[in-house]
């Protein structure tokens, strides 16, 4: 199949990574990390991390929509479901994420609640216009690639007048992430997680463009690398970041060509700029506050607004205390740094959202069997 066929070939993936290990210098160390999901599933998958040099190591990041979901919003849906009667509908992965009294969206669906899982936030909306008599929520998560489609339903909701049909936003940007993340102890003060670039996500910069990570190339000093999904995309990525480290420059580039542009889909950035705006702060799993990180439904569209809707305060919840996914996705840990993982914390039984979404570190570790010592990677 094109585009997926020949990023696929292994004597190719073996020819790129011999060009790393002889271009990487043997007296320094590299630190890039993959932002996305998506590239963590893949290197682990594909076994990219095997065929790095000893000094090349890949820092997993806060990429996974799933994981960096925080409990406090989860008890908003599950209180929706549970105590006010709405149908709540989200995507699959969404409903196992532990929340709070040892509960989880599918717990409670075994409880009584009518929890339904969605393949698009349109199936939500049919729900609501085929149940008139109640009130239907979706839970909405994602980066900058599912806002699109849950701008284009709350804007259809409100053309068609569906009054019984509502969004609970929990829809997170990438470029704000990777400030804090830039921004934080572990990598501008302690060192604890050197990061000499980054990754960029594949399916978000399709939406968004390249043009956004210019900023952490000229005022960090961090070079960028927007990548696909297939392991030729990510060997090539690192690469091509090698080259920039060695050469001392800090650009944006675009291994992502095929697919990725500058500016981005310019017509779903105007869509989600009509339906949405910016919250001043919003809560992520393992990174805490993050300012501007994240939207809200704009008051044109109060009225399909679940938080204000049914009058929703969030509260802050902690995780819990034996497991390490803040870490995890803050880079300061990887997955067998964790006491719980691949015991009493699977894919079957997770105790943590980064065990939950195929894309989370721990769970495409365990999936792929990569269970030999990664070691955190320090200055």
């Amino acid at each position: 199949m094109k585009y997926i066929a020949e990023y696929r070939d292994g004597d190719l993936a073996q020819k790129i990574a011999a060009r790393i290990r002889d271009e990487a210098r043997p007296e320094r160390r590299y630190s890039f990390m993959e932002f996305c999901g998506g590239h963590t599933h893949a290197i682990s998958r594909y076994g990219v991390s095997e065929l790095m040099p000893p000094n090349v190591r890949m820092i997993h990041g806060p990429g996974c929509p799933v994981c960096v979901l925080p409990i406090g919003r989860i008890d908003h849906a599950i209180h929706l479901a549970l105590e006010r009667n709405a149908i709540v509908c989200t995507y699959g992965d969404t409903m196992r994420v532990p929340a709070s009294e040892g509960l989880s969206l599918i717990k409670a669906k075994a409880r009584g609640a009518d929890i339904r899982m969605v393949y698009s936030a349109a199936d939500a909306l049919k729900t609501a216009i085929d149940n008139p008599e109640r009130e239907v929520v979706f839970f909405a998560i994602g980066f900058e690639t599912t806002t699109p489609p849950t701008a284009l339903v709350l804007r259809d909701a409100a053309a068609r007048k569906v009054d019984n049909f509502s969004v609970l936003c929990c829809h997170v940007l990438t470029p704000s992430a990777i400030t804090h993340i830039l921004e934080s102890p572990e990598v501008r003060d302690y060192g604890t997680v050197p990061i000499d670039g980054f990754i960029g996500p594949a399916h978000v910069s399709i939406v968004i463009g390249s043009g956004p990570y210019e900023h952490f190339a000229e005022e960090y000093r961090k070079p960028v690398v927007v990548a696909g999904f297939e392991p030729l995309d990510v060997i090539q990525a690192i690469l091509m970041l090698v080259r920039q480290v060695n050469e001392g420059r800090s650009e944006v580039e675009n291994e992502f060509m095929r697919a990725v542009t500058i500016d981005g889909n310019l017509t779903a950035q105007t869509l989600v700029s009509d339906v949405f705006e910016l919250r001043t702060t919003f809560e992520w799993r393992g990174l805490g506050e993050v300012p501007y990180s994240a939207l809200r439904i704009r008051p044109a569209y109060a009225a399909y607004d679940a938080e204000k809707k049914f009058g929703l305060t969030y509260r802050p919840v902690a995780d819990n205390k034996a497991c390490e996914c803040g870490a995890i996705l803050r880079g300061v840990k990887g997955p067998t740094d964790c006491k719980l993982f691949g015991t009493v914390c699977t894919p079957e039984n997770p105790m943590g959202s980064c065990m939950v979404s195929s894309e989370g570190a721990c769970a495409a570790h365990y999936s792929y069997g990569r269970f030999k010592d990664i070691p955190v990677v320090t200055a």
